[in-house]
């Protein structure tokens, strides 16, 4: 059946399309075609998943180190934006909305950049 298969060229193929005649080797091949790219979308649909999650991580991180910065103080304002974001984010990603997702994911780690360079800044003025 393989050799059929590979034996299978494209003009005949589509004269086989032309006259109505489709084979068990073109519906074969039609499923193969099928299944490809069904995987292609499921793993196109779990990479999104991973990207969103990981740019989630990383604004945690960031969150977490601006209030250990002492920006809880100093920036409270980005540091809330943040924090907000950051819920947003997580809660989009939950609901599978994958590009605000990461979108909040990053403008929360940015916020808390920001915040975590206020307090840095704000501690050099100090010295």
């Amino acid at each position: 059946m393989r050799d059929k298969v590979v034996a299978v060229t494209l003009p005949l193929l589509i004269s086989r399309i032309i006259k109505g005649s489709l084979s068990m080797d073109t519906r074969y091949l039609n499923s193969i075609g099928a299944a490809i790219s069904l995987s292609f979308i499921v793993t196109a649909a779990y990479a999104g998943s991973s990207v969103a999650d990981e740019n989630i991580a990383v604004a945690k991180a960031a969150v977490e180190r601006a209030e250990q910065s002492g920006a809880p103080q100093s920036a409270p304002v980005e540091l809330a934006s943040a924090r907000d974001k950051l819920a947003r984010a997580e809660k989009a990603n939950a609901d599978h909305q994958r590009k605000p997702a990461i979108a909040l994911a990053d403008q929360a780690n940015i916020d808390a950049q920001v915040a975590e360079a206020t307090e840095r800044a704000r501690g050099q003025g100090r010295d």
